[in-house]
């Protein structure tokens, strides 16, 4: 290639890369403007791939972690409704782990039933021209955008592929700016801790130990004192009172799925271990405590998987009185003693903040149980 040539292919290059990053702060400000959800940014985004790179069609899918596991997070030319039970893992998706493991666009030729997983076959029913860019930034795997053309069209040029490359830098970064701006969140809500814990030592526990002492003294207690022990006591209640308003732990956040269908989605990721809704179950799970049971219940399995070797998970969902119980049991617990882990621990801080709680320890011999219990009235 001489060097008018590459002039030529670096000018457009050039060009493209800003048309890209023009429009996806297009994109981006849209979505914020208008107070959208985050799958409404990535629908918008898969439609700019879709004109930039002329694709057909385009999905992006990555990590979330409010249900801990890869779902479809925006589509063009697809209804993303395709996508709600997708077990999507790099093992499942060859070419997604291509593209991240090279950090580089793949493109496939032709029938891609062994490039996706087994149930999606069925949306390429003829050959296509399937591409996989990555998103990655930071040396985080993020996600993927898996786009496709028909079959007869050309193949990808140089400066199409990069201009995939860089839309799945742009899409990559701005996850990674949403998990800084959670981080940040967290690093708010340690603070208010921190000061809860100060305004109680200075105010409650202060008083609390003038109290003290004013009642270890030796001889009656005169009038005048006994008035001053009580004002201080009540003044000690209502600061505490006060204090005990504020948020204990971090809120858990909304899932788009629902209880019922995250049970499904374990059961189908992990066969061997016999997770199973049991038939007396209550269907009903209150809105507001869906995301705390889907917590409870992820954190639970995941256990159960990692320190036991199960054959069955009982999860069992009650109302009484009032009250939402949740029930994880698992049996194949060895005689090794089990401590429960950061996630259970954190879940339970969750549960603090609905005004319930969350218990675990072993049950019968060789069995383990999670229970949450919160109350609840319609």
């Amino acid at each position: 290639m001489d060097s008018v040539a590459v002039s030529a292919t670096a000018a457009s290059e050039g060009g493209l890369s800003i048309d890209a990053v023009e429009l996806f702060a297009t994109v981006l400000s849209q979505s914020e403007a208008a107070g959208s959800s985050e799958d409404d940014f990535y629908d918008r985004l898969c439609d700019a791939v879709c004109r930039l790179a002329r694709m057909r069609r385009a999905v992006i899918f990555r990590y979330d972690g409010a249900s801990r596991r890869v779902r479809a997070a925006g589509a063009h030319g697809l209804e993303l409704e395709h996508f709600a039970e997708a077990h999507v893992t790099v093992e499942s998706a060859p070419i997604a782990a291509q593209a991240l493991r090279r950090d580089a666009v793949i493109e496939f030729t032709g029938e891609i039933a062994e490039q996706v997983p087994e149930e999606y076959v069925g949306l390429f029913p003829e050959p296509v021209r399937l591409v996989c860019s990555p998103m990655t930034a930071g040396g985080r795997a993020i996600g993927v955008i898996l786009a496709d053309r028909v079959v007869s069209a050309p193949p990808l040029t140089d400066v199409e592929r990069h201009l995939l490359w860089t839309l799945g830098k742009a899409a990559a970064l701005a996850s990674l700016a949403r998990i800084v701006a959670t981080q940040a969140e967290k690093a708010r809500q340690l603070e208010h801790r921190i000061d809860l814990a100060r305004d109680i030592h200075e105010g409650v526990i202060q008083r609390l130990f003038g109290v003290s002492m004013a009642l270890d003294g030796e001889g009656e207690l005169p009038e005048a004192a006994r008035q001053r022990c009580a004002t201080e006591t009540q003044v000690a209640l209502a600061d505490l009172r006060r204090a005990l308003q504020r948020p204990l732990g971090r809120a858990p956040r909304a899932t788009g799925t629902t209880f019922v269908a995250e049970v499904q989605r374990l059961a189908q990721l992990h066969p061997d271990l016999g997770v199973r809704l049991e038939p007396d179950s209550s269907l009903d799970v209150p809105a507001r405590l869906e995301p705390l049971a889907q917590s409870v219940l992820s954190e639970a399995v995941r256990n159960a998987h990692k320190h036991a070797s199960p054959s069955r998970v009982s999860v069992r969902t009650t109302r009484v009185d009032g009250t939402f119980v949740l029930e994880i049991t698992n049996d194949g617990v060895t005689s090794k003693r089990r401590h429960a882990g950061v996630g259970l621990r954190l879940a339970a801080l969750e549960a603090l903040q609905s005004g319930g709680i969350v218990e675990f320890g072993a049950r019968d011999p060789g069995t383990w149980q999670v229970r949450l219990v919160v109350p609840h009235d319609d």
